[in-house]
């Protein structure tokens, strides 16, 4: 049977979705990406509620989350995540446009795995998301719990 790898990405721009899952299809490296477009979504993803209470158990083998959203910011997301027994182990890597140092050191001293800056042009963005997806895809070992 073949090994389930879903992928939590949590943005906002539609373009950025298109272009991360354009490059994860490419590159078969993930079974199931699921998209959220704002940080109240993907908590209700993770914790399983409102529109996710039905969702299949298991966490995600690594959140890709950007900074800059409606309704709750990553950063929020990130510290909640961070802060609960049950959810910090699971992966997150910051996949964001900002090169502000304040977003960098916050999203480290809460705990994030990875910081990673979009860049602008398709081939670039494609080839960090390529990179981003092989080492927590296929190389990095899941924490227990999650949909590997």
């Amino acid at each position: 049977m073949a090994t389930l790898k879903r992928i939590l990405l949590v943005e906002d721009d539609p373009n950025d979705i298109e272009l991360t899952l354009t490059a994860l299809d490419k590159y078969n490296l993930a079974n199931e990406v699921v998209t959220v477009r704002d940080g109240v979504e993907a908590l209700d993803y993770l914790y399983r509620r409102g529109d996710f209470a039905d969702r299949a158990e298991g966490n995600p083998i690594v959140v890709l989350l950007d900074l800059k959203m409606p309704r709750l910011n990553g950063v929020e997301v990130l510290r909640q995540l961070k802060a609960d027994e049950q959810m910090r182990l699971v992966p997150v890597v910051i996949l964001t446009s900002s090169r502000e140092s304040r977003d960098l050191q916050d999203c480290y001293q809460l705990g994030v795995n990875a910081y990673v800056v979009k860049p602008v042009r398709f081939a670039e963005f494609g080839e960090a998301v390529k990179g981003v997806g092989l080492f927590w895809a296929l190389i990095n070992e899941p924490p227990p719990g999650s949909v590997k």
